[in-house]
């Protein structure tokens, strides 16, 4: 029997009467994160029997504009990066962070 470690990640939701996110916050003890504030997540699984992407994408009602388009920016470039480690596939992923950097333009996010 091999031992395993077990680590948890927790996202608490607070919701107004309409079921809209008021407030996000997070938990990862082994990252030394205890009930971390945050204004947006986006989580995607990968459901392998079914060959398909589950998604939770939630943001406080106060989150602004500005800071979404950064946020989807940074996510993004991430996404590139990831893309890169995990195929090994360095023209597609020189394709998305130029995508990254056309999204960036467009939206004046580069000073």
């Amino acid at each position: 029997m091999s031992n395993t470690i077990k680590s948890e990640i927790k996202f608490l939701v607070e919701l107004d009467e309409n079921r809209v996110p008021e407030k996000l916050s997070w938990t990862a003890q082994d990252g030394g994160v205890e009930q971390e504030e945050a204004k947006a997540v986006m989580l995607s699984i990968w459901d392998s029997k079914v060959q398909e992407t589950l998604r939770i994408d939630l943001w406080t009602k106060d989150m602004p504009v500005d800071e979404m388009k950064l946020f989807f920016h940074q996510t993004l470039v991430a996404m590139a990066d990831t893309f890169q480690r995990a195929t090994a596939d360095e023209k597609m992923s020189d394709t998305m962070k130029d995508f990254c950097d056309y999204f960036a333009e467009k939206l004046e996010l580069k000073k």
